[in-house]
């Protein structure tokens, strides 16, 4: 329903100010003109209360980065921010127990001995990889100083390097594969039988340990390229340990044996016809 306001103004009767009364009608001219100039004043003083407020709030910028964290920038001059991306370590490491020193191929100038000084390590894989073979173990003659005599054989199981002093500071170096974790020793023992082509007779342990695996051995195995004894073999003492030929080549460098030192064929070949049996073999 909608209500109408009238009003009219008196002349005062007895000479005073004169008075407003409403009464139903049409508003004045002069009534009306003031109801819209003070709604038109209102409104535009609340539109400039809220720009106002509007321009005092700082911007939000987000950096072009997603990758980095957002940025609220709270006025000023707005400075370009590089992100750098930090490198994540591998939280996988090989078990302490089955970690070994690594050592990096030395030329003639490294000097040798019975403590076999090594230079400093560099990453080697666990696992040899079929086919390959590091050149580093590749045969060559390297300088020597330690105080074994000439004949005298060195291996560092640690740097997988077999060392025969050939006198004048000088030793013919060769790569050899190691026993593996748990099967690693050392000691000075003698050259006690030599063997071409020699036959394996797995010790009943490892059978055993093998069998166990699922990996099942001959209780015999004659000489031959099959043979994982190789094309020679000398035995160390009255151990089981030997240092012999190997059909996987690509293993040596690597700690992968039951405890004997293996050499490629054509290696183990070569230093069998430079040693004799007593030849003293230092095992470090």
């Amino acid at each position: 329903m909608a209500l109408t306001v009238a009003s009219a103004i008196r002349p005062p009767m007895d000479g005073g100010a004169p008075s407003y009364s409403p009464a139903k009608g049409n508003v004045t001219p002069m009534l009306k003109k003031s109801l819209i100039l003070a709604t038109s004043l209102f409104f535009a003083v609340s539109s400039l209360a809220e720009a106002g407020e509007r321009r005092s709030r700082p911007p939000v910028i987000v950096s072009p980065d997603l990758t980095a964290p957002w940025l609220l920038q709270l006025g000023g001059k707005v400075e370009p921010v590089i992100y750098r991306q930090q490198q994540r370590r591998s939280a996988v490491q090989a078990p302490a127990a089955t970690r070994k020193k690594q050592y990096l191929f030395q030329p003639q100038v490294q000097r040798s001995g019975a403590a076999l000084a090594q230079p400093a390590s560099v990453p080697r894989a666990r696992k040899p990889v079929q086919t390959r073979l590091d050149p580093q173990f590749l045969p060559q003659t390297v300088a020597y100083d330690g105080g074994e005599k000439p004949g005298t054989i060195v291996i560092d199981t640690n740097s997988r390097f077999l060392y025969l002093v050939t006198g004048n500071g000088e030793a013919r170096r060769y790569g050899v594969g190691v026993g593996k974790p748990g099967f690693e020793w050392a000691g000075n023992h003698k050259v006690t039988r030599k063997a071409e082509w020699p036959s394996w007779t797995p010790p009943s342990e490892m059978i055993a340990r093998e069998a166990a695996k699922g990996h099942y051995l001959p209780a015999r195995m004659d000489g031959g390229e099959a043979n994982p004894l190789g094309a020679r073999a000398m035995y160390l003492g009255s151990t089981l340990y030997r240092i012999h030929g190997t059909n996987a080549p690509w293993t040596i460098g690597y700690a992968v044996s039951s405890g004997c030192i293996r050499m490629r064929n054509e290696d183990v070949v070569d230093l069998y016809e430079r040693v004799k049996v007593g030849t003293r073999v230092v095992v470090i």
